[in-house]
């Protein structure tokens, strides 16, 4: 019997590129997103019988819409949730919007792999930390997130922590902490675009490179295949419980030397700029990764230098894989 992936978000950055690993895998996946009209990401698989899309709404109930799709799926091995509302600053502006898609819509989601009797990966976020005094920040570390985004992130694993305690049908449930993810398909027009896809993308332009505040907050970066990696393990193994486990680099870097090195990499003349700060922004971001390397059994393995000139490569056209050598 043929056990089905579903994934919510599938036709993005990162659902895109947990396509291709699962499908490498010969697992069938069925993609959930409002975008599947939009299937760039996923033209390579077009046609192929393994790959099934939905566009759908997360925030409503999931089961009607899925139900064509999935008549003759006999088994769903996990639910992966990716789908959000990812952009910080836009959560400030519209908190009832973010809550709707990051809150809402992972309860709807949850409804559906508690029917389905499946596991479930939620994709939650380093948002969820706010300020951290200590470095590396650990999972225990999560409270008041300076964001409706983080606020959100927070609920929803909170819930899904309750219903992995219900008596009746408990959930099996495990909540991936994403750090700053990067790597190629990641769209710097994007509103919700990384900080390193503006950066290269306006480096290979020789335009200015942009930084809000004083370039000295720091991100922990993680390539996007180390991140199906930690989704690919967290899917068979790791706590049921609702337990969050990070997902990140394990290094700390500044906005200002993530620019330099960007311009160096590149070859670049363009010119670093300063803009006045964003609210709702941390301060200061490192991970621990021992959780994820105990209980995924999965670490980073793509250096951010290797992954910046690779990301670079891609983005001009050069077609450099994530999996080429140092």
């Amino acid at each position: 019997m043929t056990s089905w992936t579903i994934l919510t978000g599938g036709a993005g950055f990162i659902g895109s590129h947990l396509v291709d690993a699962l499908l490498a895998e010969n697992r069938p996946v069925l993609v959930i997103d409002r975008r599947a009209n939009d299937r760039g990401n996923l033209a390579a698989h077009l046609g192929d019988p393994r790959l099934r899309l939905v566009s759908a709404d997360i925030r409503a109930p999931l089961a009607d819409p899925l139900a064509s799709a999935m008549a003759d799926v006999e088994s769903v091995a996990a639910v992966v949730h990716l789908a959000a509302q990812i952009d910080v600053a836009r959560s400030l502006d519209d908190p009832i919007g973010d809550a709707q898609d990051n809150l809402v819509g992972t309860l709807q989601v949850a409804r559906l792999a508690r029917a389905l009797n499946t596991r479930l990966v939620f994709a939650s976020s380093a948002a969820v930390y706010g300020v951290s005094e200590a470095l590396p920040v650990v999972e225990e570390d999560a409270g008041w997130p300076p964001s409706p985004y983080g606020i959100h992130k927070l609920a929803a694993e909170m819930h899904l922590r309750v219903q992995a305690r219900l008596p009746d049908k408990p959930l099996s449930a495990v909540s991936l902490r994403f750090f700053n993810v990067y790597g190629s398909r990641q769209d710097p027009r994007s509103h919700y675009a990384g900080v390193i896809a503006r950066f290269v993308e306006r480096a290979l332009a020789g335009q200015p490179l942009e930084i809000f505040g004083d370039g000295q907050q720091t991100r922990d970066f993680i390539h996007v295949a180390d991140v199906v990696q930690a989704v690919l393990a967290a899917c068979e193994r790791g706590p049921s419980d609702g337990t969050p486990i990070n997902v990140g680099g394990g290094q700390e870097i500044s906005i200002r030397e993530l620019a330099e090195r960007v311009v160096a990499l590149t070859g670049s003349e363009s010119p670093i700029v300063h803009l006045p700060a964003l609210g709702g922004e941390v301060r200061r971001s490192r991970a621990s990764v021992e959780r994820s390397t105990t209980h995924l059994g999965v670490r980073p393995t793509i250096a951010l230098d290797r992954g910046l000139r690779e990301f670079a490569a891609w983005f001009a056209g050069l077609g450099m894989s994530a999996s080429s050598s140092t």
